[in-house]
């Protein structure tokens, strides 16, 4: 039997929802501060995701202040298909709850329905009559006219979880007469965890599940942490699996991740009318439906009228700070007043993927400045800049600015490559966290891995500037929902990009 590698969607993926029309399964993930938001996905077979577009991509579909805090945006959308259409219901945290909805889940998306109710992580249910059933705020449940937003009965207090923290992310679901309303406790942190309980109506009042979590790596030396906040799902065959958040923390304690909450998939089974679930492994056996596919070209020539829908900006991309036509073939972005410290910064950006990885692109910067970025928010990001015939090598942590290295540099085009490589291989002899802090043999860099910034695309040849810990561009340091961007940015006049590479770092040079 075919197996599968976890997580079917890595790097900053968070919160996944998921729904299945016929043979074909959509998934969409929490997209925070990022433009366009809401990123969809197709596949057959559960395991390999292909972006078909971004539900969220027009600037009223997704008001958000140009002076915002990092992670704020887009929380936990859920996608449901019925009558016929699909259903996105999210949270914008800076303005409530609303529902947009597609007759092809690539799009276009509808304009928002705002909805008349509080909280955050909205679900959407139909109940046999075509009533409307909306959980939202941890476990309210309330019915509403999805076609307007205005609440029609409710809300009822639902189910309160089993006494974790932060009871959220609700899913409720119809299955053999039963009303299922799946949820996170815990906290999306290393407390994580999957609780359910079940009612005969919608209005509850609902009993737990006896096993409760169904699934939680807590307290556990698993190399996948915070698992939660999942979606169930079922395939052609009749199995059953689930979807859900999780990390990959690496590092010496307190373990450190840098590419954010990914998106983990398991097989589920039931049990004496409960779902149960195994530890989430990073290696499982693929279901039935299972096919082989080629993964996604690793380089964006910049050949196409549009940019591909991967490429996100924070908070604002506005339509004269980029084009693809201006110099055919390559990527021009222009300046917007703003700097990567400041919010509104002219970067187009991808989430990392792989631990381990190495990013070259071709950049001519002509007068301007810019490089290449890898970032967690506005003050946790290193930069690769060329500008006035110099390349530098810029850390910002928190409220540290520095130049690290720099060299002259040829006008004209220059290849830019920053090579990331895993850090944290533990000797065996060091098993506990106590000798961890007593200094065991081999304990050196804390970090989870080092990032590298080289002039030149070819390993062999490229100049290394310098090498950084990257733990100063992890969640545990930098804070907050997302993972790390790598990107493309100008901070002053015109800078243009040939092409971009990202993908995993070969083998041979770990």
């Amino acid at each position: 039997m075919p197996h599968y590698d976890n997580p079917v969607l890595p790097g900053f993926h968070p919160d996944p929802s998921v729904c299945r029309v016929g043979e074909d399964f959509y998934l969409v993930c929490s997209s925070f501060e990022y433009v366009p938001g809401v990123p969809v996905f197709h596949s057959r077979d559960l395991v390999h995701w292909r972006q078909i577009g971004n539900a969220l991509d027009r600037p009223e579909q997704l008001p958000i202040p140009p002076d915002s805090t990092a992670s704020g945006g887009i929380f936990a959308p859920t996608i449901r298909h019925h009558d016929g259409r699909f259903w996105l219901i999210t949270t914008n945290v800076h303005r409530g709850n609303f529902l947009v909805t597609a007759e092809d889940p690539a799009g276009p998306w509808s304009d928002p329905v705002w909805l008349d109710l509080p909280g955050i992580d909205p679900d959407l249910a139909w109940d046999e009559d075509g009533s409307c059933w909306c959980t939202f705020s941890g476990t309210h449940v309330a019915r509403i006219d999805p076609a307007t937003g205005t609440v029609l009965e409710g809300p009822y207090p639902g189910w309160q979880g089993s006494g974790g923290q932060y009871p959220e992310a609700p899913h409720l679901y119809r299955i053999d007469g039963w009303w299922y309303l799946v949820i996170a406790e815990g906290g999306t942190e290393r407390g994580h965890g999957v609780s359910v309980a079940r009612a005969r109506s919608p209005r509850g009042p609902f009993e737990a599940a006896p096993a409760n979590p169904i699934l939680t790596h807590r307290s556990t030396n698993r190399p996948i942490q915070s698992t939660g906040h999942a979606d169930l799902v079922s395939a052609p065959d009749g199995t059953w699996w689930m979807v859900l958040l999780g990390t990959r923390p690496r590092g010496h304690t307190p373990l450190y991740h840098v590419l954010g909450r990914e998106t983990f998939l398991a097989p589920v089974r039931w049990v004496d009318g409960w779902p149960q679930v195994d530890p989430v492994q990073l290696r499982e056996q693929a279901p039935a439906c299972w096919t082989p596919t080629a993964a996604p070209p690793p380089r964006d020539d910049f050949d196409a009228t549009t940019l591909a829908p991967a490429w996100i900006s924070p908070r604002v991309r506005p339509a004269g700070s980029w084009s693809l036509t201006e110099r055919p073939g390559w990527l021009t972005l222009h300046a917007t007043g703003a700097t990567l410290d400041r919010p509104g910064a002219t970067l187009v950006g991808r989430r990392q993927q792989h631990p381990d990885c190495r990013i070259t692109a071709r950049l001519d910067p002509g007068t301007g400045r810019g490089g290449l970025s890898v970032r967690i928010d506005e003050a946790h990001h290193y930069d690769l800049e060329v500008a006035g015939g110099r390349v530098r090598v810029l850390a910002r942590i928190g409220p540290l600015s520095q130049c690290v290295a720099e060299q002259p540099v040829a006008a004209g085009p220059v290849d830019l490559t920053v090579d990331i490589r895993t850090t944290d291989v533990l000797p065996p002899s060091v098993t506990s966290a106590e000798q961890l802090a007593a200094g065991g043999p081999g304990v050196g860099a804390a970090g989870p891995d080092t990032i590298g910034f080289l002039v030149g695309g070819d390993p062999a040849s490229a100049t290394l500037l310098a090498e950084l810990d990257g733990r100063y561009l992890s969640t545990e340091v930098a804070a907050g929902f997302t993972g790390r961007v790598i990107g493309m940015y100008a901070t002053e006049g015109s800078v243009a990009f040939d092409w971009f590479d990202h993908r995993p770092r070969p083998a041979a040079d770990e």
